[in-house]
């Protein structure tokens, strides 16, 4: 039996790091994951118009930073700031009313947002949604990905495709995907096109490269090594 892994998790300890950064007692810990969950949730609700691509949040005591990287950034912006300042306020009425937080909202431009697997979903999912057919919607997905200069990519989309009867699933591969290469760059996002035959199921893999140790932190692990000696 095979076993399916995500394969950011797969890799955390390699090349990726934790979306949420920050220590607790254990018997906080249950709550602050809970949420750091819902506040992502409703980050990502008033800001899907930018192309979110992933929100990161660190705690420190009682300060609270939220790094969102979007396709459009000016858009969640807002003119002078006014969209931050808003989104400010609507998460501290609906997370921390009546208490004490310091937290910063901080705005980031995806440089490739090609290479997003997330961006490029929610795409697929636009046009899914306007009837447009999934076969095309996902040839010029991947063409759109192999153009930014992606090693590879594989899209599922599974449901009532073009409103058939029964429901299938249908897979796209262009380029290499590996599953088992720790090093191996992969970019992955799920989500859920509603459309009123029901709804359909898509996934996708974008392959970016290999990550590789630099000198500079060869050096400074052996520093450690040296220093632990």
């Amino acid at each position: 039996m095979g076993h399916k892994v995500h394969p950011k998790i797969f890799r955390m300890s390699s090349i990726y790091t934790w979306g949420s950064r920050w220590y607790s007692k254990p018997k906080d810990y249950a709550d602050l994951i809970k949420q750091d969950i819902l506040i992502k949730k409703f980050v990502l609700d008033k800001i899907k118009d930018a192309g979110p691509d992933g929100i990161e949040i660190e705690r420190k005591g009682d300060s609270l930073n939220i790094i969102i990287n979007a396709a459009k950034p000016g858009v969640a912006i807002g003119r002078s700031g006014a969209g931050t300042e808003e989104l400010k306020k609507k998460i501290k009425d609906n997370f921390f009313r009546g208490k004490k937080m310091n937290f910063n909202i901080n705005i980031f431009e995806v440089k490739r947002p090609s290479l997003s697997a997330n961006i490029v979903m929610q795409s697929m999912i636009s046009e899914i949604e306007r009837r447009v057919p999934f076969r095309r919607v996902m040839k010029q997905a991947a063409e759109r990905v192999t153009k930014a200069g992606a090693k590879g990519v594989k899209m599922a989309l599974a449901g009532r495709l073009n409103g058939a009867e029964i429901a299938r699933t249908e897979k796209l591969l262009k380029g290499n995907v590996p599953l088992q290469n720790l090093r191996a760059d992969i970019d992955y996002a799920n989500g859920t096109a509603r459309t009123i035959y029901g709804c359909i199921g898509i996934k996708v893999w974008i392959y970016r490269g290999e990550i590789f140790e630099t000198k500079d932190d060869k050096e400074n692990m052996d520093k450690k090594e040296e220093e632990n000696k």
